[in-house]
């Protein structure tokens, strides 16, 4: 994307005096800024990413001719502080533990108790939160991080650095088998948590990591920072945390009350309480909101509850990379031809699906990770918008030795739209002689422990998983699409069985780049290639969608699910 700079009046002796100094990788996201080649968007993006302060991006901007970056760090509210907040969010399907988080319902109960080191906001820039600053090295495989001082656990006991490092160690050793893995496996071992001073950390990365920092953000949402020798298995008693809201109560299956913690460091939550009531599904939290029983809840689909649409209700929506991944064992006959899985690719109809599920809150997927919303992805697409094409199908099926069809089972889920979606390509299947044997789970189930590694749908022949949104598309590259390895952890949600060594090292390419022109050259070629081998089918990226009632304000949802209510009031 080429941004148009010849109109603006450049300031260059300031712009010199800003650049100077800051590193190789922050000076040449300004040289980039000022040579056309980064939006204003992607600038904030890139230069929080790499530890420029808000004010100095705001500064950079002023200087270039451009408007001036928003400084505000926190969610912010206008309602008057001390009421009761009523929210509805899904049920949590396991214990409350950072360690093994892995569900809607806990990780955010957690992300209202605990902290983490940066905030990943709405736009998908970063801000400080319990850390204060953040630096690379050139290779982007040390990073350093200077953190907040004057911070206490809800308890009264002080948070150091030396619970940093015991939160990190935790969660990237191997032996603890923590959810957060998926992204630190390959990248982050224990003895690379190193503690320099009394307000120092360094990271010493297995591999040069460009989006280090989502890592290190809710995005990771078993990141929370807990005190030094804590007992992890324990969480679910104490709920220890920095955060806004300590744990007054909480009945699994049915609900939980948070109040404010005394102890907070920063400026206190404005609810003095928030009641969670816990839903088994979308229907009866929406049924709740719509006879006032709760203020607001997590997060709606449109399929289920597009009545929320009509204007009675305040809507959040939040473009994002939430999506849905259809595997096809690459190791399995006959999906261990490519041309038959390219077939089953060719049976969608994207623009229906967007239109039917979605009422156009979603985004058109073509068979790879790279949502729209990312900078590396190239508009218009870099490679040919797949599109639903029977005839094409059928042919495939018999380049692939299949001509008369074949027959597999199909599993996945209980959540929004995925039954839905899941019951077009059984009958889209049919129509090219596929027999699609589909079996939906509940979450619970679907999950459960497997022989392979962790759930259920790691084993099917054909599945479908749901993926939450994140800020960058390394985990998506990493952990369901790298060759699967039980030493490193890599390929961690390989469902697919894909193994294929030139894009192992394309994704590990991408994730090591610090630069967007670098990314978006990589990016292409991935795309080309999936598009290619077509081990998963991403049929869209749909808009994350939160509702309050029309007297709520403050509710701040990210795209990944985190529901932040310490600014929630009532007007």
């Amino acid at each position: 994307m080429e941004v148009n700079n010849s109109s603006r009046e450049v300031d260059h002796e300031r712009l010199d005096g800003l650049r100077h100094g800051r590193g190789p990788i922050q000076e040449h996201i300004i040289d980039e800024l000022l040579g056309g080649r980064l939006s204003r968007r992607d600038f904030l993006r890139r230069g929080t990413a790499f530890g420029l302060s808000m004010p100095l991006l705001g500064g950079i901007l002023q200087a270039s001719g451009m408007p001036r970056a928003r400084t505000l760090a926190r969610p912010s509210a206008t309602g008057k502080a001390g009421a009761t907040i009523r929210a509805g969010i899904v049920v949590p399907t396991a214990a409350i533990n950072p360690i093994t988080i892995a569900d809607e319902g806990g990780l955010e109960l957690l992300g209202n108790v605990g902290e983490f080191l940066v905030l990943a906001d709405q736009t998908l820039s970063y801000k400080p939160w319990l850390a204060t600053s953040w630096t690379s090295n050139a290779k982007a495989d040390v990073w350093t991080f200077k953190i907040r001082q004057g911070v206490r656990f809800n308890d009264g006991s002080p948070m150091t650095v030396d619970d940093v490092v015991y939160s990190f160690q935790s969660q990237c050793d191997p032996k603890n088998n923590s959810s957060a893995l998926s992204i630190f496996s390959g990248t982050l071992m224990p003895d690379g948590v190193v503690k320099l001073d009394d307000t120092t950390v360094a990271f010493h990365l297995e591999a040069p990591d460009g989006a280090f920092l989502d890592a290190v953000s809710c995005d990771n949402y078993n990141m929370i920072i807990v005190p030094n020798g804590y007992d992890y298995s324990d969480y679910h008693r104490h709920w220890v945390g920095t955060g806004h809201f300590m744990m007054s109560s909480y009945t699994p299956d049915v609900g939980a009350t948070f109040v404010r913690n005394p102890y907070y460091w920063g400026t206190p939550a404005l609810p003095s309480k928030v009641q969670w009531t816990f839903y088994a599904s979308e229907a009866p939290m929406t049924a709740a909101l719509e006879a006032n029983e709760i203020d607001c809840l997590d997060q709606f689909s449109v399929s289920t509850s597009p009545q929320l649409l009509n204007g009675s209700y305040k809507i959040i929506k939040l473009k994002g990379s939430a999506h849905r991944e259809i595997s096809m064992r690459c190791d399995v006959p006959p999906f261990t031809n490519k041309y038959v899985r390219q077939a089953m690719g060719y049976l969608l109809d994207r623009p229906a699906l967007v239109s039917s599920l979605f009422k156009g809150e979603a985004d058109i997927g073509n068979d790879n990770p790279f949502a729209p919303v990312f900078p590396a992805t190239v508009s218009p697409p870099a490679v040919p918008q797949r599109a639903r094409n029977l005839k094409l199908a059928r042919e495939l099926l018999a380049r692939g030795g299949v001509a008369r069809g074949f027959r597999t089972p199909f599993i996945t889920e209980q959540k929004q739209e995925m039954p839905q979606l899941a019951q077009y390509i059984k009958a889209w299947a049919a129509q090219i002689g596929v027999t699609v044997d589909l079996t939906i789970e509940t979450p619970t189930k679907y999950y459960g422990q497997s022989v392979y590694g962790t759930s259920d749908w790691l084993d099917a022949t054909m599945s479908m998983v749901d993926f939450g949104a994140r800020s960058t598309p390394n985990l998506f590259l990493e952990a369901p699409l790298q060759t699967h390895n039980t030493k490193t952890g890599t390929g961690a949600w390989n469902a697919a069985r894909f193994n294929n060594s030139t894009y192992d090292k394309l994704s590990q390419e991408y994730v090591a780049a610090t630069d967007l022109s670098s990314q978006r050259s990589l990016a292409k070629k991935i795309e080309i290639l999936l598009l290619d081998e077509t081990p998963i089918i991403y049929p869209y990226f749909y808009n994350y969608l939160s509702a309050t009632q029309k007297n709520v304000t403050g509710v701040y949802p990210t795209a990944l699910a985190q529901f932040f209510l310490w600014n929630a009031a009532l007007s």
